[in-house]
């Protein structure tokens, strides 16, 4: 009772610190199946309840005003999981893209949805699913949400080195012209994502696990680690790894006022 009443209370008191908002926030949502073993509960329940926590963040990430948010939700490595719990998963998948068809917060705030991963390692059902849910959105732009499956940071940049040789075999890039720029316009299949402001994880887990090292790590971006698992995440831990973003970029502006 007393923890209701003084949660908004500090809610309001950490917005008020919070001057810069991260333009683009990407999660690592860990700690499903082990909250979920410590409630005594199936690993598919412990999905779920992650799920339900994915739709409270976004809701709190688009009252700040953040526009990009990339979620870590299945990684090249989870497919080593046993079979049950990756059927469970892909359901659970199916569903919620299913669901961004007639989410009328989606279609409210204009929030375009797409899939960062590599698809041919995804079932044929799920790819038919997340292709309508792109096309339902991909004229919005005011906010976007990358869902990030079969996942893997090392992978992605492959995959945009052998785009690059392609074009280079074909005679459409010249090899000398090849930069920064060039290997970000080859990521993610071409679709242009922002560099990763703040990286959250979950889970009392310190690293960052092959999530996005390009657009976050060749970035410079702010981490912040937190301790509850993703079911128990509130919005309070949302802004407590704001303020982290702010802190930093308060610290820049110092040193540039210094220099």
């Amino acid at each position: 009772m007393l923890r209701s009443r003084i949660e908004p209370l500090y809610e309001r008191y950490l917005r008020w610190q919070v001057k810069h908002i991260p333009r683009h926030i990407a999660v690592i949502q860990d700690g499903n199946r082990r909250y979920a073993r410590e409630q005594g509960l199936d690993s598919s329940f412990g999905h779920r309840l992650g799920a339900d926590t994915t739709e409270h963040v976004l809701d709190w990430a688009c009252e700040l005003g953040v526009r990009h948010i990339t979620l870590y939700a299945f990684s090249t490595e989870n497919f080593r999981r046993d079979k049950r719990e990756l059927a469970e998963l892909f359901a659970l998948f199916r569903e919620k893209f299913l669901a961004i068809l007639t989410d009328k917060r989606v279609h409210k705030n204009h929030i375009r949805v797409q899939m960062i991963g590599d698809r041919s390692l995804l079932p044929d059902d799920l790819l038919e699913i997340i292709d309508a849910a792109e096309k339902a959105t991909q004229h919005y732009s005011e906010y976007f949400i990358n869902v990030a499956l079969a996942y893997g940071g090392r992978n992605e940049i492959v995959h945009a080195a052998r785009s690059i040789l392609d074009e280079v075999k074909r005679g459409i890039l010249d090899p000398a012209t090849i930069n920064p720029d060039t290997v970000e316009s080859h990521l993610n299949r071409g679709e242009s994502i922002p560099p990763v402001d703040l990286i959250i994880r979950t889970g009392n887990d310190c690293r960052t696990s092959n999530f996005l090292p390009w657009l976050a790590n060749g970035h410079e971006s702010a981490v912040y680690f937190c301790a509850p698992y993703w079911p128990a995440f509130r919005k309070i831990d949302l802004l407590r790894a704001v303020r982290v973003y702010d802190q930093r970029m308060r610290l820049k502006e110092s040193s540039g006022q210094r220099g």
